[in-house]
């Protein structure tokens, strides 16, 4: 009797559809979903407005750094998702306070 193949589906073989392993490729595209999360959720709290700016900044020259570099679809998905997360945070950072804001000046 045949049996159906289950495949395992991880996040590494959504990433890698293409079969195969992109590990720079890849550590970008997390990189960059975790800088835009850092940077969001710093942007609840006015006074962090130095970490949701910086780690923004950050995240933006990630992404924009993982597109240039990218292979998959998948890994092009979360890098836009964190790009946009980290152009938020950075936007929302300048505005309670910018990059230097209270520090220098």
């Amino acid at each position: 009797m045949a049996q159906a193949a289950r495949t395992q589906r991880t996040l590494l073989s959504l990433l890698n559809s293409d079969g195969k392993d992109h590990p720079v490729e890849n550590t970008f595209a997390l990189v960059t979903v975790l800088l835009g999360a850092i940077a969001v959720f710093t942007t609840l709290s006015p006074s962090l407005h130095l970490v949701s700016s910086w780690v923004g900044l950050i995240g933006i020259g990630t992404g924009l750094w993982g597109q240039f570099i990218s292979s998959t679809t998948g890994e092009r998905f979360l890098l836009i998702i964190g790009l946009g997360a980290s152009a938020l945070g950075f936007y929302l950072g300048l505005a309670h306070g910018g990059l230097f804001g209270g520090v220098i000046g």
